[in-house]
């Protein structure tokens, strides 16, 4: 086994340090994606496409894999470099846009996996499921909760997130944190600190985006990373409505 994975050895055999090697993964939106992005890189992805148009922000600094030095670069451009100083041989393909109906299936096509880290500010993230379901590819849904991570698997064949949406009413990752929460409640396993956030922010004023901290971050970047070593290797997960959820408040 080469030098750089030896330390993966027991847990991950030659043959398939190899096959995930040379995995073709797509990952749209480089928000909590880049953290997803490192730790896939480490694990031994080393063929990673990134998708996203937007620059970084102080305010990305909390949980994204973003310095101070990055402030005002395009994300693609800063979390490129920031992987290749991780290893210079890994071929990482970065396309500075945000994705719409018009790209997404000429930008995804030929990837084994991807992973959806858009951002519901639109419906181009059910755009990008159904696009993914069409050509055969898997897609992984991160969500940070702040205490929580959240990953969610649509398959091609599965059941798709639109599956959970209501009538005339907008679909956002509100949708899909609520419809956790009661999932748990049903299997009683019930998060009250999670129930809480939702109302807080729920009763927010004015129009804030989701509060999110680093250790989510982290959470699920390890889950989107067992997930696509599962996926590559076709191993079996749990797909969408089912899913993963990993918190120490569990």
């Amino acid at each position: 086994m080469n030098n750089r994975y030896n330390r993966n050895r027991i847990y991950i055999k030659k043959s398939e340090q190899e096959i995930i090697k040379n995995c073709p993964v797509f990952l749209g939106g480089c928000g909590i994606g880049s953290v997803i992005a490192e730790c896939a890189l480490r694990l031994g992805f080393e063929h990673i496409t990134l998708v996203d148009g937007d620059q970084v922000e102080l305010s990305n600094l909390n949980r994204q894999n973003y310095t101070e030095n990055n402030l005002d670069i395009s994300k693609v451009t800063a979390l490129k470099a920031r992987l290749k100083s991780i290893n210079e041989k890994a071929t990482i393909t970065v396309h500075d846009c945000f994705l719409d109906k018009e790209n997404v299936e000429d930008l995804v096509k030929d990837h084994k996996i991807a992973i959806n880290a858009l951002d519901f500010t639109s419906t181009i993230p059910l755009e990008f499921d159904n696009v993914c379901r069409k050509l055969n590819i898997p897609v992984i849904h991160p969500y940070n909760l702040g205490w929580a991570g959240l990953a969610l698997v649509i398959t091609p064949n599965g059941m798709p997130l639109s599956g959970i949406a209501k009538h005339n009413e907008p679909f956002n990752e509100l949708n899909i944190v609520r419809y956790v929460s009661e999932y748990l409640k049903f299997w009683n396993k019930p998060q009250k600190w999670l129930d809480e956030v939702l109302e807080k922010y729920s009763n927010e004023q004015e129009p804030l985006p989701p509060p999110q901290l680093s250790i989510a971050s982290w959470f699920v970047a390890s889950m989107c990373t067992q997930l696509l070593y599962d996926l590559a290797l076709n191993k079996e997960v749990k797909n969408f409505p089912e899913f993963y959820f990993s918190s120490l408040y569990s």
